[in-house]
């Protein structure tokens, strides 16, 4: 019975935070479009299917994957053992990321309009590894005590100047691969690592040493997707054409459901062989409850297939319908409304961003408040999709656009207090959550399918990597403003 009232709630949780959305787009189709989309019940059982999918995979992940993961990464930092904490690091940003479910919801948008010139399997592979690689980063300069600032100034100079140099057609699914990489597999073992460093090394700060791994973790897969596009624009194939999306029919036949469930289990268990290779092999000790990892595993299978079957049912036909409708208005006020909306909405559900906002809050007693953050980025969040859109909107080219964002963002570095600078990356790693991304890039990639001399490859992406960055500005913004006037700090919190 407690495991079912566990599941209950969490599939709750599930259902309020896909509430917002649903809330907005119901506004829109009444009182705008003044219709309903085609197909309604097949929209609400995918974003039913969502929520159950979502509920069983982190209720999964709680059972199997987290604490044990967590368990380890405390051993290592207790022992000292950094010949095993930098591969443990690798791995398990290796495979957490190959298996984030909103990286494989890019991926597979990015094959499919690219007409399999990118394929999703390697560009997964690609964005995997640059994580992998930046946590070894991350884990050194907690261990070191090197700023986050001069890392992230540098890194994003370099994301910055290969953009001159990338093709067009991968720049804003670089950036988005970067704004994907920090989810709900991710982010609480990545946080749960630099945290742990932090308050077990003398003189570190948890506020400036041990926020940043999710930030590093943003800004790398900028860098390598941008050199995996510069590598297949020079010297790959022109692709094999697209890969079919699966909707109702096969997708849903007990056979899809097999096949799909297979194909999950293959790519959820690179996260779990690392955690049980580590466990087993590297620390010699047993599982405490075997049992109740083999069932969260499952649970964890089971409820990823139903997350991705969920998107190909509700999300992925709602942005393209929703990007439909509001470009038959003919009325781009209404699309910034939408984009505004969508935005704020979302984010001041999304169960990470409370997460670390507690943290951060309880880090620093009397410098951050928790419910002022949240508002703070999700007004960061509604601005930056709201900007990404009139960009689609208006034409130009992206990088100029995400350019000034991060250029305004490395200016605000200088500025701002640097103990802010470390937490304001990491929230604008952890606002993309599994619902926004796979909604958002839909609706990218509809406005640009509905608007005339717009490439779907070119200018579909970019959203998710504006709704990353401009909450890392309103973040410094605010703290700043806090800095410079105490008295705004009482009547925020």
């Amino acid at each position: 019975m407690e495991h079912l009232r566990r599941f209950v709630r969490e599939l709750l949780k599930a259902l309020r935070n896909l509430l917002p959305i649903v809330l907005v787009v119901v506004l829109f189709q009444l009182l705008v479009f003044q219709s309903m989309p085609d197909d309604p019940v097949t929209l609400a059982v995918g974003l039913l299917v969502v929520a159950v999918g979502i509920a069983l995979f982190l209720y999964g992940l709680d059972l199997s994957v987290f604490p044990v993961g967590k368990n380890l990464a405390n051993q290592f930092v207790r022992r000292g053992a950094l010949s095993l904490l930098l591969p443990f690091g690798f791995a398990i940003g290796f495979a957490a990321s190959i298996a984030e479910p909103a990286v494989i919801a890019v991926a597979e948008q990015a094959q499919l309009v690219s007409d399999g010139r990118i394929d999703s399997l390697v560009l997964r592979f690609v964005i995997a590894t640059s994580v992998g690689l930046v946590l070894i980063l991350g884990i050194l300069r907690v261990l070191r005590g090197w700023a986050v600032h001069k890392l992230l100034i540098g890194g994003y100079a370099l994301a910055l100047l290969l953009s001159f140099v990338a093709p067009r057609e991968i720049i804003g699914l670089a950036y988005d691969s970067g704004g994907v990489t920090t989810n709900i597999v991710s982010v609480p073992l990545i946080a749960a690592i630099g945290l742990g460093l932090a308050n077990s090394i003398r003189g570190r700060s948890l506020l400036a040493d041990g926020f940043g791994l999710v930030a590093l973790c943003v800004m790398v897969p900028m860098i390598g997707v941008q050199l995996y596009g510069i590598w297949v624009y020079t010297f790959g194939g022109a692709g094999a054409g697209a890969v079919a999306e699966s909707g109702g029919g096969a997708g849903i036949s007990v056979l899809g459901v097999i096949l799909g469930l297979a194909e999950t289990f293959r790519e959820v268990l690179p996260i779990v062989a690392v955690v049980l290779f580590f466990q087993f092999v590297a620390l010699r000790r047993r599982l405490s409850h075997p049992v109740r990892v083999v069932v969260g595993f499952a649970m964890v299978v089971v409820g990823l297939h139903a997350f991705v079957m969920g998107l190909k049912l509700g999300l992925f036909p709602l942005g393209r319908v929703m990007a439909e409708q509001l470009i038959e208005q003919g009325m781009p006020v209404l699309i910034l409304l939408f984009a505004l909306l969508i935005g704020f909405a979302t984010t001041m559900a999304e169960p990470a961003l409370v997460a670390i906002g507690e943290q951060a809050h309880e880090a620093s007693p009397g410098k951050i408040s928790a419910s002022g953050i949240r508002i703070i980025v999700a007004v960061g969040v509604a601005l930056g999709i709201a900007f990404g859109v009139y960009r689609i909107l208006v034409g130009g080219p992206f990088h100029y656009f995400i350019m000034s964002a991060y250029l305004l963002a490395m200016v605000l570095v200088i500025f701002a207090p640097k103990y802010i600078v470390p937490l304001a990356f990491d929230l604008g790693g952890v606002t993309t959550s599994e619902v926004t991304v796979p909604l958002v890039t839909a609706l990218g990639i509809g406005l640009a399918r509905a608007i005339e001399g717009r490439d779907v490859l070119i200018d579909g992406f970019g959203l998710i990597a504006f709704a990353s960055i401009f909450p890392v500005i309103s973040v410094m913004i605010y703290a700043i403003m806090m800095e410079r006037f105490p008295r705004l700090r009482k009547e925020v919190s």
